[in-house]
């Protein structure tokens, strides 16, 4: 786990815990460790899978509710996939992610032209913290099959 920003996260949990006067429970710390602690992209099954194994096993309706508590403090990002909606870390993250609209494949991309705009961007009365960058397209190998498709139905139909 990426221990600076796990502390990072956690910061911005524990503010908006106290500012919006919630309970700091140890499921929605124990679920923030965790999340942290994946490397990529997770299901809820397997988050849930990841805390029953440290000995925390948390309900599923807490799960969802602390993810989307996540989402909505930015400090983790969902994805839909063709099998399912995976979720994954993403504060401070500075990166950009290509993503096939059809087959759902999630690549990272360095785009250091992104990046050095981001160092350079001039904000008023607001401190930056990171970004993330979500591209949508098809992939080559999804093009690939799409073509040859077109290309077998416009032959079927000539026939």
């Amino acid at each position: 786990m990426k221990s600076n920003l796990y502390d990072s996260a956690k910061r911005v949990l524990d503010n908006y815990i106290e500012q919006n006067k919630c309970r700091k429970t140890r499921e929605r710390y124990a679920v923030l460790e965790a999340v942290y602690g994946f490397g990529a992209y997770f299901s809820i099954q397997e988050l849930s899978e990841r805390l029953a194994e440290a000995n925390f096993p948390v309900c599923r309706a807490t799960l969802y509710n602390t993810i989307k508590l996540l989402m909505s403090l930015h400090l983790v990002v969902s994805l839909r996939r063709e099998d399912g909606v995976r979720y994954k870390a993403c504060y401070a993250d500075n990166r950009c992610v290509q993503v096939c609209t059809v087959c759902g494949t999630a690549k990272d991309v360095k785009a250091a032209e992104v990046v050095d705009a981001f160092a350079n961007l001039r904000l008023k009365r607001f401190r930056k913290e990171g970004f993330s960058m979500y591209i949508y397209g098809i992939c080559s190998t999804c093009q690939a099959r799409l073509t040859r498709q077109k290309k077998k139905e416009s032959s079927s139909k000539q026939e």
